[in-house]
């Protein structure tokens, strides 16, 4: 898991994860975290999974097709979410820009593109104006998405977002904040791949047939 020091360049930290378990040695406080007080969810009676992230970040990146292929076999009551954090001031552009092309029905059109300019091409997409530029090259109206990046409807969206990462007091990503009351990562579980059977296992506890 990256710590952020609210910069880019301390991405250059190593990935430093533990040895995986299996699911009848997940451990609290090893494998994954309690939350002493549990944030809120949207989940209208499903157990909730968020997913928190960073398109600059490679770990997010290379973390992408793993979470994607898990999300194609989820139960339907369980509710799958992204979540984009903005640790630093530098995230915050790539944030908003989520947030506005949801707001358009414009993310499926772009969201693979940025994680590939941010997280793999390392490219300087770090103001309104550069990142409307971009959106523009995959078909989404730049003023529209330049509106929709300040407006209040975004604004809030970030602030509840934000409000609900500093709540679970997470520090890195990419980071799983399970049903509002579980984080885990792949420094706690062991690789990526251990990030979502502890997942598993912690959904399972919530609908009460895992074991406590």
């Amino acid at each position: 898991m990256i710590r952020t020091l609210g910069t880019a360049a301390f991405l250059a930290v190593a990935f430093a994860v533990g040895a995986p378990a299996s699911a009848d040695t997940w451990e609290e406080g090893t494998h994954y975290q309690k939350l002493d007080t549990p944030v809120r969810t949207d989940s209208n009676g499903k157990v909730e999974v968020a997913e928190v992230f960073w398109y600059g970040c490679p770990h997010c990146y290379n973390f992408k097709p793993v979470v994607e292929a898990w999300e194609e076999g989820l139960a339907e009551d369980v509710e799958f979410v992204m979540m984009p954090a903005a640790l630093g001031r530098s995230w915050e552009p790539h944030a908003r820009a989520y947030y506005a092309l949801e707001a358009m029905g414009q993310l499926d059109k772009v969201h693979d593109a940025l994680f590939e300019a941010l997280a793999g091409e390392r490219r300087p997409l770090n103001t309104p104006e550069a990142l409307a530029d971009f959106v523009a090259g995959y078909g989404v109206d730049a003023d529209a998405f330049l509106k929709n990046y300040q407006s209040f409807g975004v604004n809030a969206r970030m602030q509840q977002a934000q409000s609900k990462i500093r709540g679970a007091r997470i520090t890195g990503v990419p980071t799983m904040l399970v049903n509002g009351k579980y984080k885990v990562s792949a420094s706690m579980a062991g690789s990526h791949e251990a990030t979502l059977e502890v997942v598993d296992y912690l959904v399972a506890k919530e609908r009460g047939t895992g074991a406590e």
